[in-house]
């Protein structure tokens, strides 16, 4: 049932919400966005919850169910002592890329606010979270909640069963390996959104069913003859070098018992789960900073908010898309915010209203006029690498006053190697662009041989990029959690990436 409207035609008049107020502004919310900006979104549920509870959300990536670990709680922690402090504030919302799509609302929001981020999160983040080719390859959105129940789950009856100290032994060390525990080019075939959800039912179920309040049992730490061939065949299917540490552990492990296969595989499959969302971080964010800003504009149009409401609008949002440069003390990289929504913006501009540099630039683009259509395509079919690299324009650049530096670590002086000139312009997009290749932060480490019939020794090889090797001390903790989870010994290389 609708919310009834206010007889002035506003939606809202006041700071204080009621939820009424919150249906009636999201329904004109959705309108906009459906109707007007052809947006395709999942469906949308909305929680609104206090800060200690937006604190915790924090600590456990957001996800509103996550099985326990100690990093949970000395983030959350960490948070609340610089909340309580002053040193930081709050997200206004979080926002989970499921199905339906959830929403958290900080109660603490005036109305004002609470309009902002439904647009941004509700319609906005749902967009890209369905549309976007990485979430639709990588992440199952009808599956993830369930499959964090059952972890959850898991996790909990591991430690009744085999102690808390042996389980946080395993998630140290799978955690320590979480971002290379993925899958980035190639992975084994995909079961289907239903297959999978029914295979994580039945896997759930069965533990329902033999699960033994008084003897608190588990399934046999020993695996049956069908369940070693089943995981065997799989191993025998890997192809060396293998990129996925975890999916190799898991499986080829010779001293993981099965429970402890199956938490590796937990934090393999969460690790996954958030894999698109650390290379979409501008185009994201971008999105949904635009939708709020058009949607929020919009109702003021229409006459649904006040201009007060929008004053407060345009405050936030001025904040959040704000850049600080490169001198200031504030400076800490550049906004992502900022970036995103400065690029979408120039989208519409390019399709509206291009100059003749936008012509020579973007010919494809230029003067097209339904920037709806172009901004869809860009936000479906990029991640921040390519996005940045096909759309970041000379205008964009002139207005961040991007240039790009020579990259010579050996040399004790800075030198501007590409300025506001033609070539300068795409190098400094190409400089840009490689600085949101997950390659570039990320050390790749690689599978190349496991000795699975003799002495059991798995090697390693770290592909330096650019000749940059492993810190020392990290080199030797991650050694260490490799040889927790292999059992046997493990050599870690370094050898130069061939290109």
């Amino acid at each position: 049932m609708s919310a009834t409207p206010k007889s002035d035609g506003l939606l809202f008049s006041d700071s204080a919400w009621t939820f009424s107020d919150l249906q009636r502004t999201f329904e004109a919310i959705e309108d906009i966005g459906l109707n007007d900006l052809g947006l395709d979104c999942y469906a949308n549920q909305i929680e609104v919850i206090t800060s200690e509870q937006m604190l915790d959300a924090y600590s456990s990536h957001g996800m509103p169910l996550m099985y326990r670990h100690w990093s949970y709680g000395k983030h959350f922690a960490r948070d609340q002592m610089n909340y309580q402090k002053g040193y930081s504030g709050l997200a206004y919302e979080i926002v989970i890329n499921s199905d339906p799509c959830i929403a958290y609302l900080m109660e603490e929001n005036s109305m004002t606010m609470q309009a902002l981020v439904m647009a941004h999160a509700c319609m906005g983040h749902n967009h890209f979270f369905k549309n976007n080719y990485l979430f639709r390859q990588w992440t199952d959105a009808s599956a993830i909640l369930t499959y964090l129940d059952f972890a959850k789950r898991y996790i909990a009856r591991c430690e009744d069963e085999y102690g808390h100290e042996e389980v946080e032994l395993i998630l140290d060390a799978a955690h320590a390996l979480m971002d290379q525990g993925v899958f980035r080019y190639n992975r084994p075939p995909k079961l289907s959104g239903s297959e999978r959800l029914e295979k994580i039912r039945a896997r759930a179920e069965h533990e329902r069913e033999t699960f033994n309040d008084i003897w608190r049992t588990l399934p046999n730490t020993d695996e049956t003859d069908e369940q070693v061939e089943e995981r065997q065949t799989e191993v025998r299917n890997i192809k060396l070098p293998e990129e996925n540490l975890l999916y190799f552990i898991e499986k080829a492990s010779p001293t993981l018992l099965p429970w402890q296969r199956e938490i590796v595989r937990i934090v393999r499959n969460v690790s996954q789960y958030f894999y698109p969302q650390k290379q979409t971080k501008v185009m994201n964010e971008g999105c949904a900073t635009f939708v709020h800003h058009y949607i929020m504009n919009e109702l003021h149009r229409r006459g649904q908010i006040s201009e007060g409401a929008v004053m407060e609008f345009l405050h936030s949002h001025s904040s959040v898309v704000f850049q600080p440069s490169f001198d200031d003390p504030r400076y800490s990289g550049i906004n992502p915010y900022a970036l995103g929504f400065a690029m979408m913006q120039d989208i519409v501009r390019i399709v509206e209203t291009p100059t003749a540099e936008d012509h020579e630039w973007f010919p494809a683009l230029a003067g097209t006029k339904d920037w709806r259509a172009a901004l869809k395509e860009a936000w479906a079919n990029y991640r921040d690498e390519s996005f940045i690299l096909q759309y970041l324009s000379p205008k964009v650049m002139r207005d961040f006053r991007l240039f790009a530096l020579a990259d010579d670590g050996k040399k004790t002086y800075y030198q501007v190697a590409s300025i506001h000139d033609e070539a300068g312009y795409r190098r400094t997009r190409s400089a840009l662009s490689s600085m949101y290749d997950l390659g570039l932060h990320e050390p790749n480490l690689q599978v190349m041989a496991a000795d699975l019939e003799g002495d059991r020794k798995l090697t390693i090889a770290h592909l330096r990029f650019n000749g940059r090797g492993l810190e020392p001390s990290t080199k030797a903790t991650v050694l260490g959690h490799l040889k927790q989870l292999w059992g046997f010994e493990v050599e870690l290389t370094e050898q130069d990436m061939t290109t």
